[in-house]
């Protein structure tokens, strides 16, 4: 039996992009798959006065069960509520592969999907988007969609290497499919393994820089589509000092390189609309449960390291909205 998104509390992304366009600042879109990382996920955006889209991969949701991570949702829009945030939350599916993917997250409530074509030929991304989005519309479910390949590894998501978005397809694509806003590849990538170390260079500190993002290709995209909501993957800036706690306490993420937060911010002013985080949740967490257990090896209540991990999360999430994104104080 379907379930409507408004049952549950959420709302679609429409007037949040709206609002984020005319503020130029882009709306977090962080992933999650536990309680824990949701919980701090509200908390760093109520805390903050951020609008809020809740994202789920597939691999997400197979790892927490559809029904079960259904309801946590509904729980966190509780949450917020009982806690007085007022914000709005969005439960959103992040690279949904297939058009049945899409269809059934939509029956199971949620207010926005991703339908991921970007591995297909043009026309057949185009074939299968417009499919989803018709479903989608029907029940006022907004619809991403994405034209371009990232690199890197992220769940069910894997590329070898980046294909630029091209700014002459962009026009045809959101003409013939609907979508309400549109992924690019401007050089973010996937994972914490971003760049090759044989991409970037070295500053004066002897830590790797990558390469810079191609704004020039962003540019164009918005003169072709003007006004048109964008958005951007594979955005973490794997904060090096959580990359440093995961090493000191037994890890091993060596050449472990992101996109700088300047760069970020430089386009969450622009079209750039949503930005999506996944990695740095990742890793402030893993960052913090090694470190506590290195200190504290006997232990074995999760909520002992859980809790602070949580608590380490909820900071880096506050930072993000009010440093990188600008969404902070918007609600």
């Amino acid at each position: 039996m379907a379930v409507d998104y408004k049952e549950l509390g959420f709302v679609n992304t429409e007037e949040m992009f709206k609002k984020a366009m005319e503020g130029k600042y882009a709306v977090p879109a962080y992933n999650f798959n536990n309680m824990e990382q949701l919980q701090a996920i509200v908390n760093a955006c109520g805390k903050s006065g951020s609008p809020v889209i809740l994202q789920v991969s597939k691999g997400a949701r197979s790892y927490a069960n559809e029904t079960l991570l259904r309801y946590l949702g509904q729980g966190a829009v509780a949450m917020a509520r009982e806690s007085g945030f007022n914000i709005p939350i969005a439960l959103h599916l992040d690279h949904g592969d297939t058009y049945e993917t899409c269809v059934s997250c939509i029956d199971g409530g949620f207010s926005s999907v991703m339908i991921d074509g970007s591995h297909h030929p043009f026309e057949k991304n185009i074939e299968e988007t417009k499919k989803v989005v018709e479903y989608a519309h029907e029940r006022g479910v907004t619809v991403e969609g994405e034209l371009g390949v990232l690199a890197g590894i992220e769940d069910d998501v894997e590329a070898a290497k980046s294909i630029y978005t091209q700014p002459e397809e962009v026009i045809e694509f959101v003409d013939k499919t609907g979508v309400d806003s549109l992924a690019i590849s401007i050089g973010t990538s996937h994972g914490a393994f971003k760049f090759t170390p044989e991409q970037c260079t070295k500053n004066d500190q002897g830590v790797l820089v990558p390469p810079p993002l191609r704004f020039d290709i962003l540019e164009e995209i918005e003169k072709q589509i003007p006004g048109f909501v964008i958005v951007l993957h594979g955005s973490s800036s794997v904060v090096p000092e959580y990359v440093k706690m995961i090493n000191s306490n037994g890890g091993d993420l060596k050449a472990a390189v992101g996109i700088p937060e300047e760069q970020l911010r430089k386009a969450a002013k622009s079209a750039v609309c949503k930005i999506n985080i996944d990695s740095d949740g990742r890793l402030v967490m893993t960052g913090v449960i090694r470190k506590t257990l290195a200190e504290k090896p006997g232990e074995f209540d999760p909520r002992k390291y859980l809790g602070p991990a949580r608590e380490a999360l909820v900071e880096m999430m506050i930072h993000k909205n009010e440093t990188v994104l600008g969404s902070a104080g918007r609600y």
